[in-house]
């Protein structure tokens, strides 16, 4: 589950791209403008055409409106709850850093490790007129029979177990009455607490026939994530992170989202180091023993969002599609592992 972050405007930057998921050929000599969140290039470059088709019927859809909330599912007493369970306050991001030792990771192991499974039998459940409620009450139930504790369940008021964020939907969508449609994307965000630890994990599916258009931002997006993986060791520098990210998003003239941002993640769900998955000049070096998410989310569109009144559910300004992946990963002295492998 992602966390949300005010952070300075881009500067412009000037670079050799692609345009609408069509990676240029390496003799164009067309540039692609970037400035803040937003791409603009002319109209003529290859590949506009064909992208705009790829995504016409997506622009039909109906746009997304909020569907009616069930009441909050119960969770058996004997499970232990995180401290936040008994407050409707945000908690602070924490300014801890979560460094294990060979016990804490062997339990974080086994969260992310429960978390993972969670995630690919939701996974399992997406279909056309499958509710994303109903989804919430399986991948609940599944947490609860393990002795896990749903983590987004009443964190900062947030009513469901479990995010997920369908079509224009960047994150934190509230699992509700909605059916799925055939050529929906959704993504589904699990956190789990269990033993003190909290595993965090999500993955964008495909529902039914999904356009070309929207399956390329999916698969590039899962790309994104694990290219950013592939930087982090012992001592590497948090900032490669997010150029690694940038650099192959900027390819296919996609956007990376600036707002949310990956987290420490551990004893605490949210604490330092803030991951950011754009090009930033973030100082700071990772530490073998450390956890933390990667959860780059990619538009189509603009990367600017707006927020529903029940201040979670956040879409892209434009209504244009987004997609996102999300691993927690363990550094270690030559590389990273990921402990929420799918």
């Amino acid at each position: 589950m992602g966390f949300g972050a005010s952070l300075p405007h881009a500067r412009p930057l000037q670079l050799s791209s692609s345009l609408y998921g069509e990676p240029l050929s390496s003799s164009s000599s067309s540039t692609l403008f970037i400035r803040g969140p937003f791409a603009s290039a002319p109209p003529t470059l290859t590949g506009i055409q064909k992208e705009l088709r790829a995504t016409k019927n997506f622009k039909r859809r109906i746009p997304l409106r909020p569907g009616r909330v069930s009441p909050r599912l119960p969770v058996p007493d004997h499970i232990p709850k995180p401290p936040y369970v008994n407050s409707t306050s945000l908690p602070e991001l924490s300014s801890e850093h979560q460094i294990h030792d060979s016990e804490g990771i062997s339990r974080m192991k086994a969260a992310c490790e429960l978390a993972a499974r969670v995630l690919d039998y939701a996974g399992t459940l997406v279909r056309p007129s499958v509710t994303t409620n109903e989804i919430d009450k399986a991948v609940h139930q599944m947490i609860i029979e393990a002795g896990a504790y749903p983590s987004p369940l009443g964190y900062g008021g947030f009513p469901k177990s479990v995010c997920t964020s369908v079509n224009e939907c960047m994150c934190h969508g509230i699992p509700d009455s909605r059916q799925l449609q055939d050529g929906d994307i959704i993504n589904i965000d699990v956190t789990v607490y269990l033993h003190g630890y909290h595993g965090d994990t999500s993955k964008t599916f495909l529902c039914g026939n999904v356009s070309d258009g929207l399956t390329r931002l999916v698969k590039v997006t899962e790309e994104c994530m694990e290219k950013g993986i592939a930087v982090c060791k012992d001592g590497a520098i948090f900032k490669k992170i997010g150029k690694r990210i940038s650099e192959h998003a900027e390819k296919y003239g996609y956007g990376v989202v600036e707002r949310f941002v990956g987290h420490g993640v551990g004893t605490v769900f949210h604490s330092e180091p803030v991951i950011l998955h754009h090009r930033n000049d973030k100082p700071g070096s990772m530490v073998e023993g450390q956890t933390f998410t990667i959860e780059p989310i990619l538009t189509l569109g603009s990367t600017e969002c707006k927020t529903w009144s029940d201040n979670w559910t956040t879409l892209t300004a434009d209504g244009s599609p987004a997609a996102q992946f999300e691993h927690t990963i363990l550094i270690t002295r030559t590389g990273a592992e990921v402990l929420t492998k799918y």
